[in-house]
């Protein structure tokens, strides 16, 4: 089971994210209870996450460039917090909703 995330560290991914690229809309997905004792499994129950983000700086860049602005973003938090990170980007034009 996927759960929004609502602890420490799911709280400052948002909102470095939303700092950093201004999204239209944001979903910070808190993975971690399908690792649970699995390696980079911390404990903490906040070590793996999808973040979903729809954002108008992703026009005209590639899905490797998007990525690389989303790691910018949370390098530190990569560094030391979170093990894992899927991520799922798209602009405003690609959202469909």
């Amino acid at each position: 089971m996927n759960d929004i995330a609502t602890g420490p560290i799911a709280q400052q991914i948002e909102a470095r994210l939303t700092r950093a690229l201004v999204p239209t809309r944001l979903a910070v997905i808190n993975d971690s209870a399908q690792h649970r004792g699995h390696m980079g499994d911390d404990g903490s129950g906040e070590s793996h996450f999808t973040v979903d983000i729809v954002s108008p700086v992703f026009e005209g860049k590639n899905r490797v460039a998007r990525q690389r602005l989303v790691n910018q973003a949370l390098a530190d938090l990569l560094a030391r917090d979170i093990h894992a990170l899927a991520i799922r980007t798209r602009t405003p034009d690609e959202d469909g909703v």
